[in-house]
């Protein structure tokens, strides 16, 4: 699935697939499966601080690699992610399950669209620059005068 599609809110509300995670329902962390639970706790409560982690919803049997609270535009350091979000002292972090859904984020939405749309100008504008290249080499080979030189 691409990164960003057209009228990403349209497509969040109608598709069935986000429909059906925006619903809250069980999740879990699916990182470091063969490792002891005590060091999965860690390595999620690490992930989670750098803005990542790795969650399955149960229900569906979706796995989402998530990327959270980046370095914003300006190039600051992530946020630690709030309580709200993640609640470390909760069971003491014991447990590795809950329940979550999820959210569409309209100014993320209108921060990606514009990487895109930038990330697209930029690819039309580089193969604009290799035609005329090209155009200018075959009207180079096809002047008498310039074939001579090369003869």
């Amino acid at each position: 699935m691409p990164r960003v599609v057209p009228d990403q809110r349209s497509k969040f509300e109608n598709e069935e697939f986000f429909r059906k995670l925006s619903r809250e329902c069980e999740i879990k962390y699916t990182g470091f499966r063969d490792r002891p639970h005590e060091e999965r706790q860690a390595r999620f409560q690490n992930a989670c601080r750098d803005g990542r982690s790795e969650i399955a919803f149960v229900a569906t049997g979706t796995n989402l690699s998530l990327q959270f609270f980046p370095a914003n535009l300006h190039g600051d350091q992530r946020q630690v992610p709030a309580r709200e979000y993640v609640d470390f002292e909760r069971d003491t972090g014991k447990r590795l399950d809950g329940m979550g859904y999820l959210e569409y984020d309209e100014e993320r939405a209108q921060q990606e669209d514009a990487l895109a749309q930038a990330s697209f100008e930029e690819a039309r504008r580089r193969t604009r620059d290799f035609e005329d290249r090209d155009r200018s080499h075959r009207e180079d080979l096809e002047d008498p005068v310039v074939s001579k030189i090369w003869d």
